[in-house]
């Protein structure tokens, strides 16, 4: 099958130096005459390939353009740099961060290289009002971080208001902590003073109670001795000129029951016996070792038994006071010298100590 696509052209020759307007230049088309002799070529369009052009070689200078970023990879990054910390760090205090991408055509996207601050100060021919822009545009970079306040107060150093920032945070938290150790000691000193008020008080109480009590104690002896003084005026010792020679309970073999159940009182025969309250006779007369013995019945039912009279004074029945003579001393009965035995019955008969309730009366023999 035959093919439809054109034939290749030869290459052209074509000097690679001057390019496609070599004839022209030198007064259009050349004979063979001027070509040593050479037969005439013809000169066509020169369209390079990677065959017919050589690698450039050296250093050569790429002319500017002015709508367009014709510079370095490195210039273009500078740039980049420089519009995003006059343009974003300058405004990104107190907003959340951005993410920043590069379109795959910069070219078409990115701003004139110019009006980017920072940047145009990169190109040699600018003019002093682009570069006083460009130093305006870079001076908030200085103020990153700073807040309006401390502008406000002459801070134009990040660092500077940072380490103020910083000064202040420990300032802060120093006085915090200050606060907190004065309300702990004022709360230590409260407590202690309320421990010690509860103390005081405490001890005022007690003493209070002590006195109180010890007031009411010396009352209630008051009341007693006052008792005892109304029971004395209407209860009398039995005998004058005495002496105790035997208690109750006392231990002897000259007793039957191999203990003594009275209290005698020793005394001169005929000493007056008195009553010692008033009372109702219930028995006067002899009565075998107790000898004479005269029993005198209390309104409350106690008796008292009045032994070893020599005579008895009373009869039964009769009433007698407190202090009424009702027989005198003697040695009569199981005695070994005159004496006044005095025992005291309970209403059911059972013997008690006379000494214990004659001192229940007032009474101290």
């Amino acid at each position: 099958m035959a093919s439809n696509k054109p034939a290749p052209e030869a290459p052209s020759r074509v000097h690679p130096d001057y390019g496609t307007g070599y004839g022209a230049e030198f007064g259009g088309d050349l004979s063979a005459d001027g070509n040593n002799g050479e037969p005439e070529r013809g000169w066509d369009e020169w369209n390079p390939t990677e065959e017919s052009v050589r690698p450039v070689r050296g250093r050569h200078r790429v002319a500017k353009q002015r709508n367009g970023l014709a510079r370095s990879s490195t210039v273009l990054g500078v740039g980049v740099m420089a519009a995003v910390g006059a343009g974003g760090m300058a405004t990104a205090q107190g907003k959340p961060p951005v993410s920043i991408s590069v379109p795959d055509a910069i070219t078409d996207n990115l701003p004139d290289a110019k009006s980017l601050p920072g940047v145009g100060s990169l190109f040699s021919d600018g003019s002093q009002a682009d570069k006083a822009e460009i130093a305006a545009a870079s001076a908030p970079l200085t103020t990153a971080g700073i807040t309006t306040a401390e502008v406000e107060q002459g801070t134009t150093d990040a660092g500077e208001a940072l380490r103020a920032r910083i000064l202040q945070q420990a300032e802060q938290q120093q006085d915090a902590a200050d606060a907190e150790a004065k309300a702990a000691q004022e709360k230590e000193a409260a407590e202690k003073a309320a421990a010690e008020a509860k103390k005081q008080q405490d001890k005022a109480e007690a003493k209070a109670a002590a006195e109180k009590k010890k007031a009411e104690e010396e009352a209630k002896k008051k009341a007693e001795a006052l008792r005892l003084a109304k029971l004395a005026a209407s209860y009398a010792i039995p005998t004058s000129s005495y002496t105790i020679t035997s208690t109750f309970g006392q231990a002897g073999s000259m007793w039957s029951s191999g203990h003594h159940t009275g209290l005698d009182f020793a005394a001169p025969t005929g000493t007056p016996i008195k009553a010692i309250h008033g009372g109702t006779v219930k028995s006067a007369g002899w009565s075998g070792s107790y000898g004479y013995r005269t029993v005198l019945e209390l309104d409350d039912g106690t008796e008292l038994w009045f032994c070893h009279q020599s005579s008895i004074g009373v009869s039964v029945g009769q009433k007698v006071t407190t202090g009424e003579t009702i027989g005198r001393v003697g040695a009569t009965g199981n005695v070994t010298g005159p004496h006044l035995h005095l025992e005291v019955h309970t209403a059911d008969g059972t013997g008690i100590d006379p000494m214990a309730w004659l001192r229940g009366k007032g009474l101290n023999p």
